[in-house]
């Protein structure tokens, strides 16, 4: 078996941000989300995106007098969810202006926290590019580990039988800088050995 590994940056990053608004009367909110998407928008542009990075979704409405299992104590009655997306391959950029969302929460635009539903997600599409050279150290690693067992057994290595590319994965190299991306190969070759 032949491993090779790398650690690389992401190069795409897809970023949800949800805002809501609660209250019982929908013109008034859909004026509210409305405003505050509009200053996100202005904040993002400035911050150096460019329109063609930033979707506006439809937003999405709760009738909480509607819901089936909920005996509303609360005091609203509708929740007004909102996501404008950011989809961009600078991710580093995108990084910087989330770490200055504190600036919306000055104009009065709290922005809710990525959940399981709308996490924020980098990806590696640039792997294609990475992948005859990956290939090509898994299979020097491979035969390393093949011409050891030939050197140990007192053979000598001859020529490949049958050999397995292997899959590639890619994971976040740990959960907590999930913008780095391990990618890994091993590849199965098995090799005949002559006296």
């Amino acid at each position: 078996k032949g491993l090779a590994e790398k650690e690389v940056e992401a190069d795409k990053v897809t970023w949800p941000i949800l805002i809501k608004e609660t209250g019982n009367d929908l013109p008034t909110l859909y004026e509210n989300i409305a405003n505050k998407q509009s200053k996100i928008k202005k904040f993002l542009l400035e911050s150096g995106l460019s329109h063609k990075e930033i979707a506006v979704n439809a937003s999405s409405v709760v009738d909480m007098d509607a819901e089936r299992y909920s005996n509303n104590v609360k005091p609203y009655r509708y929740v007004i969810t909102a996501v404008m997306t950011v989809t961009s391959h600078n991710v580093s950029l995108v990084r910087k202006i989330m770490a200055r969302q504190g600036e919306l929460l000055k104009q009065g635009i709290a922005i809710v926290g990525g959940d399981y539903e709308n996490p924020t997600v980098y990806e590696y599409v640039s792997f294609t590019s990475m992948k005859p050279k990956m290939m090509e150290e898994a299979i020097q690693n491979a035969e390393k580990t093949a011409q050891q067992f030939a050197t140990n057994s007192h053979s000598t290595l001859n020529k490949i039988v049958t050999a397995d590319q292997g899959q590639f994965s890619i994971d976040n190299r740990d959960q907590n800088t999930p913008w780095i991306k391990k990618v890994r190969v091993v590849t199965t070759i098995t090799f005949s050995l002559k006296d």
